[in-house]
């Protein structure tokens, strides 16, 4: 039987974690960056940039070598879990949904992105995206600078959906179904 202060103290409990779940999702995202001079941060519905970087096979690609394909843009690190750990998902997920690409972009150097997938192969087009302070992403809006960072693009080019975080089965699978 609960008396009066056990009811409290559950009361007190339930607020806590209640107060504590808004602001960690509030407070626990790192803060914007301001984009460099010159630079339009684009948004739903927007044409991409046409980002021409080094891929891992030694030839220089830009996103327009995808274009008339239904691309998952993804910003990675070899150094941060979250993006290691979903890369097999979505090099399922290409061989999964007629018509996707997955391109991945490497925040990092060179040299560590050949030794990370020479270990974990992927099936989908790496580029190099350069170290943190070079991030490509920020164009597509990241301007948090979070990884894992995704961008479906239609075909046409055009910015369809963002999202900052990794994705779980279930999640990507609604995403992509939600942003098509």
């Amino acid at each position: 039987m609960l008396n009066r202060t056990n009811i409290l103290i559950v009361l007190v409990a339930i607020a806590g974690a209640a107060l504590g779940l808004v602001a960690g999702s509030r407070f626990g995202l790192p803060p914007e960056r301001e984009p460099p001079a010159g630079v339009a941060v684009l948004k739903p519905g927007d044409l991409r940039t046409d980002l021409e970087l080094l891929g891992t096979d030694g030839k220089t690609h830009r996103l327009s070598d995808w274009s008339g394909k239904l691309v998952l843009l993804n910003f990675w690190a070899t150094w941060f879990g979250p993006c290691r750990d979903e890369m097999p998902l979505l090099d399922h997920a290409r061989s999964q949904y007629d018509g996707l690409e997955v391109v991945g972009v490497a925040i990092d150097n060179a040299d560590a992105v050949a030794e990370f997938l020479n270990d974990n192969p992927v099936r989908y087009a790496v580029l190099i995206g350069g170290e943190d302070t070079d991030n490509p992403s920020i164009i597509f809006g990241d301007t948090r600078g979070v990884l894992p960072y995704s961008v479906l693009l239609a075909p046409d080019g055009k910015v369809l959906a963002q999202r900052a975080g990794s994705f779980t089965s279930s999640g990507l699978a609604s995403w992509l179904k939600a942003n098509r």
